[in-house]
C-alpha cells in the first residue's frame, strides 16, 4: 500500500528551479497523506547503488512510484547532480524487464529557444519505458518561454498526476487533502492569536461591572470608519474580552489620558492627570513601564475611575491582541500534518508580587487536548529567511536559545532531502535544563549530517557564549565561506547577542582569511547584500 512504500521524488536540477518544483511535488504528496522522499537524482544513497555492477537498478525496482523531475542544460546535457544516474541508466547490459514493476512520471523544465528544447526529459522517460516502466502519464514539457513559465504545463501536468496516483493508491478511509493554506517551508513563520485567561477576563468585568454574556452589535461613530475584522456581530462581552481586547499588555500614556477624562473621583483622575503630562512621563515609567504593570493591574489602581469607563470606548482606550510570530521548528518533508513550534514559557518577576507572564506562551502552555479540542487560531506567513537551492551549498547556522528553531526546520528539510553540509552553533544557559533537541542534534551527528558546536554560559565559572565557539572555530568557519560558499544565518535575542556574532564574523575573517580590519567589514557588508548572511531576531 502507498501508506507503507510512498513516493519518491528524484530531482536534477542545475539552477535550483527543477529542485524548488520537485520539493513543490513533495508538499502535494504530503497533503494527500502520502509518505515523500525528495532526493537528488545523484544523492549518496542512490548513487552508492547506482554505480554497483549489478544491472538490475537495485533499489530503484522496489520503488512502486517515482515522480522524475529534470532540467535540460547546456546543448542538452543533464545538470550536474544527475550526471552519474544519466550515466548508468544508459548501460546497453541493462535488461529490458529492469523497470517493470516501476510507476513512474516525468516532469521536464527546458527553454524553447533552444534547439535541444527539454531534450533530457523526453530522452528519461523514453529509455524508462524501454526498461520496462509504466507511465502514468506523457512527459510534460514545462517551457521558460510561455507567457506564463513553466507553471502553464505543469499545473495542469499535476492535476492529472494525483488523480492517476489516487486512483491507484486511494486515500485510507476518513483522510481528506490537506488544504494548501497549510503548505510551509524552512524558514517560514506561524502567527498565533492568543486570548486572556478566563480569570483576567472575569476580574475585568467585575471590575468595569460588565455582564459578561451581554450580546452587542458593533456601528461605526463616523461614517467610514472600519470595524474590527476579528469580532462577529453580534458579539458577547465575554467574547469580546477573551478574544479581543489585550488587557495584559503595559498601558500607554494615551491610556492615562483617556481614562483621567472618564474620572469621577478627584484623587484619581489627578494621578491619571499627572502620568499623562509631560512632566509626570518619569514617574509613569516607574509605576508602569519599569515593573510590566498591565492593563488590567492599573484598572485595579483605580477603580472608581474604571466603573466610570463607557462601554462604547473600550476600543478606543484598550488596544487588541495582536498575534504573535513564532519560527516553525519543523519540516512537512520530516513531519507531514504537523507543524511545531518551540516556545519558551515567558514568566518572570519584577518588583510587583505577582510574576509577569507572556499571554501568548502562558495560554498555549495552559491548554490541555486530554479535555476535549483544542483550536489555536493561527495561519503561515513566508519568513525572512531564505535556504539555498544548490544542494551542495553548506549552511552555517548560529540558533542559542528558542532561536534555534528554524534552524531544526532547516536541518530537518534539509536531512530529507540528503544534504549534509549542515553546521550549528547552539548556545543555552545549561546543558541539562535548556538543550533543546539534543537526541536529534546528537542523533544527526552521529549520522554524518551535522557538525554542532555548544555553548552553555552557566555550566561553567567563566561564561561562554556563541561568539566564543565562532572564534574557536574559525579554521572551519573560513573554509566553509572561501572554499565552499557556505551561507551563514543567524536567529534569537536581538539584545547584545547578533552584535556579538557579527564581531566574532569579522574576527575570523580577520584571523583566518588574513583581511584588515576595513577589508573584514566590507567582506561582512558583501555577505548581507548578497543573502549569503541572513539573520532574524526579536526582542
Amino acid at each position: 500500500m502507498m501508506a507503507e512504500q510512498g513516493l519518491l521524488v528524484l530531482f536534477g536540477s542545475q539552477t535550483g528551479t527543477a529542485q524548488d518544483t520537485a520539493e513543490r511535488v513533495g508538499r502535494e504528496a504530503q497533503r494527500r497523506h502520502l509518505r515523500c522522499r525528495v532526493q537528488a537524482l545523484d544523492s549518496c544513497d542512490l548513487v552508492s547503488v547506482w554505480d554497483m555492477d549489478s544491472c538490475d537498478l537495485a533499489n530503484l525496482i522496489h520503488e512502486p512510484l517515482v515522480v522524475f523531475v529534470c532540467a535540460t542544460t547546456g546543448q542538452g546535457d543533464p545538470p550536474d547532480n544527475m550526471k552519474m544516474f544519466w550515466r548508468f541508466l544508459f548501460r546497453k547490459s541493462l535488461p529490458a524487464s529492469s523497470l517493470c514493476q516501476l510507476d513512474y512520471a516525468v516532469l521536464g523544465l527546458g527553454d524553447s529557444s533552444y534547439p535541444k528544447f527539454n531534450f533530457i526529459a523526453k530522452k528519461l522517460h523514453k529509455r524508462l519505458l524501454q526498461l520496462g516502466g509504466n507511465p502514468l502519464l506523457p512527459v510534460a514539457l514545462g517551457d521558460d518561454q510561455h507567457d506564463l513559465g513553466p507553471d502553464a504545463v505543469i499545473d495542469p501536468w499535476l492535476v492529472a498526476l494525483w488523480e492517476k496516483i489516487l486512483a491507484l493508491y486511494p486515500l485510507p478511509p476518513g483522510l481528506e487533502i490537506i488544504s494548501p493554506d497549510v503548505r510551509f517551508s524552512a524558514g517560514d513563520v506561524v502567527m498565533i492569536q492568543p486570548q486572556n485567561c478566563p480569570e483576567d477576563v472575569q476580574q475585568f468585568c467585575q471590575l468595569l461591572r460588565l455582564e459578561p454574556h451581554r450580546r452587542f452589535v458593533l456601528e461605526p461613530t463616523e461614517p467610514g470608519t472600519s470595524l474590527p475584522p476579528l469580532l462577529p456581530q453580534p458579539c458577547t462581552i465575554q467574547y469580546l474580552v477573551t478574544h479581543y481586547l489585550d488587557i495584559s499588555c503595559v498601558p500607554r500614556r494615551s491610556f492615562f489620558e483617556l481614562l483621567a477624562s472618564f474620572s469621577t473621583n478627584e484623587l484619581e483622575r489627578e494621578k491619571l492627570q499627572e502620568f499623562s503630562s509631560a512632566q509626570g512621563q518619569e514617574e509613569l515609567y516607574s509605576y508602569c513601564n519599569r515593573p510590566r504593570r498591565t492593563t488590567l493591574e492599573v484598572l485595579w489602581d483605580f477603580p472608581h475611575s474604571t466603573c466610570a469607563i463607557p462601554a462604547d470606548y473600550l476600543l478606543d482606550l484598550i488596544p487588541r491582541i495582536r498575534p504573535r510570530a513564532f519560527s516553525i521548528a519543523s519540516s512537512l518533508l520530516a513531519h507531514p500534518e504537523r507543524m511545531q513550534i518551540l516556545v519558551a514559557v515567558v514568566r518572570y518577576k519584577t518588583r510587583l508580587s505577582k510574576p509577569r507572564r507572556g499571554l501568548c506562551s502562558t495560554w498555549l502552555a495552559s491548554l490541555n487536548p486530554e479535555q476535549g479540542d483544542v483550536r489555536v487560531p493561527l495561519w503561515v506567513k513566508k519568513g525572512g529567511m531564505k535556504f539555498p537551492a544548490d544542494p551542495a551549498t553548506p549552511v552555517i547556522m548560529i540558533g542559542p536559545g528558542t532561536g534555534v528553531a528554524p534552524f531544526r526546520a532547516a536541518i530537518q528539510e534539509r536531512v530529507a532531502l540528503g544534504r549534509r553540509g549542515n553546521c550549528l552553533f547552539f548556545g543555552c544557559r545549561h546543558q541539562s535544563k535548556d538543550f533543546y533537541c539534543q537526541r536529534e542534534w546528537e542523533e544527526l551527528v552521529t549520522k554524518g549530517f551535522l557538525t554542532l558546536f555548544t555553548a552553555f554560559s552557566r555550566d561553567q565559572e567563566k561564561k561562554v557564549y556563541v561568539q566564543h565557539r565562532i572564534r574557536e572555530n574559525g579554521k572551519l568557519v573560513w573554509e566553509l565561506l572561501s572554499s565552499e560558499n557556505a551561507h551563514i544565518y543567524l536567529a534569537g535575542n536581538a539584545k547584545q547577542m547578533p552584535a556579538a556574532v557579527a564581531e566574532a564574523l569579522q574576527s575570523v575573517l580577520q584571523q583566518e582569511g588574513g583581511l584588515s580590519p576595513l577589508e573584514a567589514e566590507e567582506h561582512f557588508t558583501a555577505l548581507e547584500r548578497s543573502r549569503r548572511f541572513q539573520s532574524e531576531t526579536w526582542s
